[in-house]
């Protein structure tokens, strides 16, 4: 974010005006505009400098930079969080490795992280592309109470690749995995509770 001009800062003869709920005022003068900013107590801040004339909105420029570097802040950490995973697989995989990989993709998207599967073609397999799509399309289904398909097959050389996406957003996940863990705990703790309690009887 570009820092913006404010108050004195601003050196226009004049400005379109934009009030604090959002509201048109209209083109000013910008000797005009800060006297309203001052008696609203309230800042002129240039919002659209390459306009013509520039629009100018009376805001709280403190509280406004506060809730734009939280918001920023907000969306950095969303994008941190949604990891994407591969899982391989070879065309002729075997049963208990297919399960196992399944496992993976399950683990995965429960997590709230995307998941790639990409299917390896060997020697003359490359022909078959049929085949590679076919397994995509069962691993998807196997899946599919926990994730999507959020780009279809499509092979690119010796390798066809998809990718799942989670129904769950990472901080919904993580948050339902606290919950679990502290579920759990309290649980645990009634237990130890009950068994002291009836040591206590006895």
């Amino acid at each position: 974010m570009s820092e913006q001009r404010i108050n004195g800062q601003i050196r226009v003869p004049k400005v379109l005006l934009v009030g604090p709920a959002g509201e048109q005022v209209g083109v000013v003068r910008v000797e005009d505009a800060l006297r309203l900013a001052q008696e609203a107590d309230l800042d002129l801040v240039e919002v659209a400098p390459g306009a013509n004339p520039p629009v100018a909105r009376l805001m709280d420029y403190g509280k406004y930079k506060y809730e734009a570097n939280l918001k920023a802040r907000e969306s950095r950490k969303n994008q941190a969080n949604t990891v994407q995973k591969e899982i391989r697989m070879g065309l002729k995989i075997d049963k208990h490795d297919y399960e196992t990989k399944r496992r993976n993709v399950e683990k995965f998207l429960a997590g709230g992280d995307k998941v790639k599967v990409m299917v390896r073609f060997r020697g003359r397999e490359q022909s078959r592309p049929e085949l590679g799509t076919r397994l995509l399309g069962r691993m998807a289904e196997d899946v599919a109470e926990l994730g999507f398909v959020e780009s279809h097959p499509r092979q690119d050389g010796r390798t066809m690749v998809m990718v799942l996406g989670p129904h769950k957003k990472k901080a919904q996940a993580k948050a339902e995995a606290r919950k679990r863990k502290s579920d759990a705990e309290k649980a645990a703790q009634r237990g130890k509770d009950a068994a002291a309690n009836s040591d206590d009887a006895s």
